[in-house]
């Protein structure tokens, strides 16, 4: 974990907290994000309900795809910000929002949030820290882990791989968490038989909804391979969104770190940050708001108890006072960030210079 704070990080918080006072604000959501989140779910539900009124395989097909990305665009925009407790002030309203936005997802939320919070907020891109970077068998993603020749080809397969994730992450990391084969057994979030309820309740209540139900009222007309094709299809466009927008934020040109030795990292934690990751601006403002402001995502590991609304002017105190304290702040452009990404994936997959002889 990287060291204490520095100068920067007492700067960049007075001037945080002067930003919110000078407009009378605070840290949390307002009725600006209420409302879009209110839009966003009413046209989530009216996309489902069309779609089990819709007469044919592909209509029900291109409905349930566009509920699922209005589903997980609603998520982005509520789920991140209620984890991290910038939603609402009330704990419990945060994980109560959480648990219904993310239910079209089949995600655990309790589980995500301590996997985001706990391991990879304070550790990003740290070896054996940071879960999302863990080593596994599909992505090489530090150069600290095993080697296989199927990475040689991952700069290429690499949009399988997080069309698939929200499904793996549902399916299997938080079935690999529940029953306490990970890091997170330490943590014990939803113990007991409370727990145990939660959890299988909420799995259940996604299939209810995403699968039983349609192939119930739409089976018989839209055919019942079309129902699973479309539930199938509907969590790989949602996961490829959610993934597109925010994988290459901690790869394109980064660094990555091992502390196995017990080592302590040669700079302050917000240094890290700068090191780690990136922020990156779509060409369309709208699109910045659409994602719930996931593209500032250094921004957001500066200030991740606030609310994604003010990113924008966070970001732009952040890239003055970095530039500032010598912080290398970086806003790249979207093809700038797939480019980068591009090249570490590349990176990577290459075979090491230890295994050429």
């Amino acid at each position: 974990m990287p060291s204490t704070h520095s100068s920067f990080a007492d700067e960049l918080h007075a001037e945080a907290r002067a930003y919110l006072e000078r407009n009378g604000d605070d840290r949390y959501a307002n009725a600006e994000t209420a409302l879009k989140a209110t839009v966003l779910a009413i046209l989530t539900g009216a996309l489902f309900v069309l779609s089990l009124h819709a007469m044919g395989a592909i209509a029900f097909i291109g409905g349930f795809l566009a509920f699922s990305v209005s589903a997980v665009l609603l998520s982005m925009n509520v789920s991140h910000d209620a984890a991290h407790g910038a939603l609402f002030r009330s704990r419990a309203l945060n994980a109560t929002v959480a648990r219904l936005v993310t239910l079209p997802l089949g995600i655990e939320p309790v589980y995500w949030r301590v996997r985001h919070i706990r391991y990879h907020h304070p550790n990003a891109n740290i070896e054996h820290c940071d879960l999302d970077t863990e080593a596994n068998a599909f992505l090489r993603q530090t150069p600290f882990q095993p080697w296989y020749p199927r990475f040689r080809f991952q700069q290429y397969y690499w949009p399988v791989i997080a069309a698939l994730s929200m499904s793996y992450i549902a399916w299997v990391y938080d079935w690999s968490d529940r029953l306490g084969r990970t890091p997170l057994a330490n943590d014990r979030p939803l113990p007991g038989l409370g727990g145990w309820l939660c959890f299988v309740g909420s799995k259940l209540a996604h299939l209810a909804l995403c699968l039983a139900i349609p192939l119930y009222i739409a089976g018989p007309t839209a055919g019942y391979g079309a129902v699973i094709a479309g539930y199938l299809l509907g969590q790989m466009v949602a996961s490829g969104i959610l993934l597109t927008m925010i994988l290459g934020t901690h790869w394109a040109d980064t660094r990555f770190y091992d502390v196995s030795d017990g080592a302590p990292l040669p700079h302050t934690r917000e240094a890290h940050i700068f090191l780690t990751c990136c922020d990156w601006a779509p060409r369309l403002r709208l699109l910045g708001g659409l994602m719930g402001g996931l593209n500032l995502h250094l921004t957001h590991h500066l200030f991740p108890t606030y609310s994604h609304r003010h990113y924008p002017a966070l970001a732009a105190i952040v890239e003055r006072l970095a530039a500032r304290h010598g912080l290398p702040y970086r806003c790249l452009s979207y093809g700038a960030l797939l480019g980068a990404q591009y090249r570490f994936l590349k990176s990577m997959g290459a075979r090491p210079e230890t295994l050429t002889a």
